[in-house]
């Protein structure tokens, strides 16, 4: 008898998948393929920037990552935790599912150069640095949308006032908490799940919080240097999306600035978190960025162009990794070691025990 379990969640995502082609196709036709063309002509070779400045991206992202391993990793070589990171988004990019089947392939291709536990460890130590850093940026972008949009009664500016201070005072809460070692996530997913209807959603996912704050929270304490150099190469990483969003404006000549485009991506970033569900994000992203670029007041082919023109950006780099994937498969290199010396340095290379600073190993 056929199993129809996963009927209903495949009909679901296909149905999604048709929904995002049909919405990008209809706004590519209200917009006006001709005047889409027009936008992307004058971005022109500012699209290679685009693509150059995702590849710094990748470099950022690989480095912020490296240093979450509380641990010797000199048997871990650049390109190999490149190539991963690479592999790694190139997955990420088909959803919710794919960013996390990505992680598991970015933690499979460490291979032996790094235990599996500090491998898990410090990817989800890496996913919660990266997650509330973009907590943070998205945060001050809508507070930056709130103080900058054209609010013409008193009433609605003072209302958004208070909104912005309640989002800020959000972000000091949670920056304290981080500092201080609060379990601030657990403690509030348990005060939701007290609700009736979220009991049993959240009572499911609370082990899995915990142990996410324990990893953060326990590497904040131990491995300060290495927890601020993460932190500042996340927020870093935000900053070039922000860049990117600036550059691709100014090529097609719209007026908007620094911090025009700074909340332009905290905006984008909720997108991001609504169109979860969609494979890619298709369609809810470009329609998303034509009703931000409104908001400032960027026309509505201008605004499709800026979400293809990253969209292409993805793609490139999507496509390497994918690329990076097939390359390393077919090498075996996946579970392999990269060795470095003779045997008796493929034996020290494997420990990968903290490292004090006389250089011993605990």
């Amino acid at each position: 008898m056929p199993n129809f379990r996963y009927l209903p969640r495949f009909v679901f995502r296909h149905f999604v998948l048709v929904l995002g082609v049909s919405l990008l196709g209809y706004m590519v036709f209200r917009a006006g393929p001709g005047a889409v063309w027009k936008q992307v002509q004058a971005v022109g070779w500012g699209l290679a920037l685009i693509i150059i400045l995702g590849g710094f991206s990748q470099l950022i992202k690989t480095c912020a990552w490296r240093q979450t391993f509380a641990c010797d990793i000199s048997a871990l070589s650049w390109s190999r935790s490149l190539r991963a990171q690479l592999v790694s988004d190139a997955v990420g990019q088909l959803g919710f599912a794919g960013k996390l089947l990505g992680e598991g392939l970015r933690i499979s291709m460490l291979g032996s150069a790094v235990p599996l536990a500090n491998g898990i460890s410090s990817s989800a130590i890496d996913g919660g640095l990266h997650a509330f850093t973009a907590v943070v940026v998205t945060v001050l972008g809508i507070t930056a949308t709130l103080l900058l949009a054209p609010l013409v009664d008193g009433r609605w500016r003072i209302y958004a006032l208070l909104l912005a201070a309640v989002l800020i005072a959000i972000v000091a809460i949670s920056t304290v908490a981080v500092a201080s070692g609060w379990q601030l996530m657990g403690n509030a997913a348990r005060a939701i799940g007290r609700l009736p209807r979220l009991h049993r959603l959240v009572s499911d996912k609370l082990s899995v919080i915990d142990s996410a704050e324990h990893n953060l929270l326990s590497f904040c304490r131990e491995e300060p240097v290495a927890f601020c150099v993460s932190l500042i190469l996340n927020f870093l990483w935000h900053a070039m999306a922000v860049l990117e969003v600036y550059l691709i404006l100014r090529f097609m000549g719209a007026d908007v600035g620094v911090v025009g485009a700074f909340a332009m991506e905290g905006l984008t970033k909720m997108i991001n978190l609504v169109g979860a569900m969609s494979p890619g994000n298709l369609g809810t992203y470009e329609g998303g960025n034509v009703l931000i670029g409104n908001l400032f007041g960027v026309t509505g082919p201008a605004g499709l162009t800026l979400a293809l023109c990253r969209r292409a950006r993805a793609i490139f780099w999507a496509a390497v990794g994918a690329t990076c994937m097939a390359v390393m498969k077919r090498g075996g290199s996946t579970s392999a070691m990269e060795v470095k010396g003779n045997d008796k340095d493929q034996f020290l290379h494997r420990d990968c025990s903290p490292v004090a600073a006389d250089g011993t190993r605990h």
